[in-house]
């Protein structure tokens, strides 16, 4: 299989298997615990787990690309602010 259209570097292997082990996580989580544990938040409509993740993933997403047109492609803080949003998702959305 030719895979040189795709430039295989650490950082890019590193982001497919943190997606997979977020996706992984979180169907181990729906076995755990059926349901999604929907809620209703701030953004007054309800939501699930996978919802959430989904939220967070766009949104740092965002954070990332926002960082790097602004500042630069250092993006250890922007890593870091990501988490903070994620956290911020799950535990108000």
């Amino acid at each position: 299989m030719n895979l040189s259209w795709m430039a295989w570097t650490l950082p890019t292997a590193a982001f497919f298997v943190t997606i997979l082990l977020l996706l992984v996580g979180m169907a181990a989580w729906e076995y755990a615990s059926p349901g999604g544990n929907p809620r209703v938040g701030i953004l007054r409509f309800e939501t699930t787990r996978g919802d959430r993740l989904f939220v967070s993933l766009l949104g740092s997403a965002f954070i990332h690309l926002t960082w790097l047109g602004l500042i630069g492609p250092n993006l250890w803080w922007a890593l870091a602010l990501s988490v903070v949003y994620a956290i911020g998702v799950f535990r108000f959305v």
